[in-house]
């Protein structure tokens, strides 16, 4: 899973960066691209390590993408600076509801609506661009596909009345339009950045209903992400913080996406697989290599409370709780899964 963090200027997105990665670089590298990744926290994950004692211990891994500095409201801005975000799978939008120097006073509504028209001016220049060529391509006898050129007229109406494609779900999954990656088609998670001591989600009318929102204090998180365990147990205490920033985030973008997690477990590896709710048993093994899903013949399944209720793979089969299924099972959060193949 690859998220994006953007947020106009000054919204605090590095700050954020490096709270969820732990890559703490700092402003000399505004100028660059920047990743991290951050494994998966998952007690699950921990207990079956526990149980098998494998040779390796592999979590599910999420991978945050900070383009270089560029976006938002600089003069001379174009199109182009939301190009190294198209292949990320949901976007984190970084909201500004701080006091700072320099800066208007906070208004998170109009941050929010600002940058949503910016993704949408660019899908529709992408949009029009397209369309621009299938007319070429009619008049010029090529074959068009109709259904391309409905499905992208619906987007241009959709856009020119400064709606976000993910607003139109079924409109956004069509498979013709998979390639163009509109950015306003994301999954958007919205992190409002607020004061150290403001723990409470602003007033943003209907966008909460229209959007999944959630409070981060940036500026405590980046401190708590460079402490020891034993500073950081403390630290959380005195401010009110459940769980770290990396925690929330990745808990809130699993269901952003609908993702969930399976395992795959013995002697030589325990390890979590992402895949999408509803994902089918002939899928899931794809995720783990192709040659599984081509030559699937059974998929051998205990859920993860049942072992650990039976407190073995052995007992849980006389249990009766580990059970066969075919292609079309689709695969529940917490399933162990050997899968039975033929290449």
């Amino acid at each position: 899973m690859k998220l994006g963090i953007i947020g106009l200027p000054g919204s605090g997105k590095m700050a954020i960066f490096e709270a969820l990665t732990g890559n703490m670089l700092g402003p000399a590298h505004k100028g660059e691209d920047r990743v991290g990744t951050v494994k998966v926290p998952d007690q699950r994950i921990d207990v079956l390590s526990d149980m098998y004692q494998p040779r390796k211990t592999i979590y599910a891994q999420v991978e945050y993408f900070l383009p270089k500095a560029g976006g938002g409201r600089e003069k001379g801005r174009d199109q182009n600076v939301w190009t190294p975000v198209r292949d990320c799978d949901a976007l984190i939008q970084v909201v500004r509801n701080f006091s700072a120097y320099g800066l208007d006073p906070a208004a998170p509504c109009d941050d929010i609506v600002a940058l949503d028209q910016e993704m949408i001016l660019a899908d529709l220049m992408v949009v029009e661009k397209r369309l621009e060529r299938i007319a070429q391509d009619r008049r010029r006898g090529k074959d068009v596909l109709s259904e391309e050129k409905t499905l992208l007229e619906q987007c241009r109406t959709h856009l020119e009345e400064e709606t976000p494609l993910r607003r139109i779900p079924e409109l956004a999954a069509a498979p013709p339009l998979r390639g163009f990656a509109f950015v306003s088609a994301k999954p958007v998670l919205i992190l409002i950045n607020n004061e150290d001591e403001d723990e409470a989600l602003p007033e943003l009318g209907a966008l909460v209903r229209q959007e999944t929102c959630a409070v981060i204090r940036a500026k405590l998180e980046h401190e708590l992400a460079q402490m020891t365990p034993q500073e950081a147990e403390a630290f959380l205490a005195d401010f009110n913080i459940s769980e770290s920033a990396a925690d929330r985030v990745i808990k809130s973008s699993y269901s952003l996406l609908g993702l969930i997690s399976f395992f795959t477990v013995g002697e030589d590896e325990v390890r979590a697989w992402t895949i999408r709710t509803a994902t089918q048993a002939v899928n899931a093994a794809g995720a783990i290599h192709s040659d599984i899903q081509k030559g699937f013949i059974r998929a051998e399944v205990c859920a993860y409370a049942d072992l650990i209720a039976a407190g073995s793979h052995a007992a849980a089969r006389k249990n009766g709780t580990v059970r066969l299924e075919g292609k079309t099972y689709e695969v529940k959060d917490g399933d162990i899964i050997n899968f039975r193949f033929n290449v």
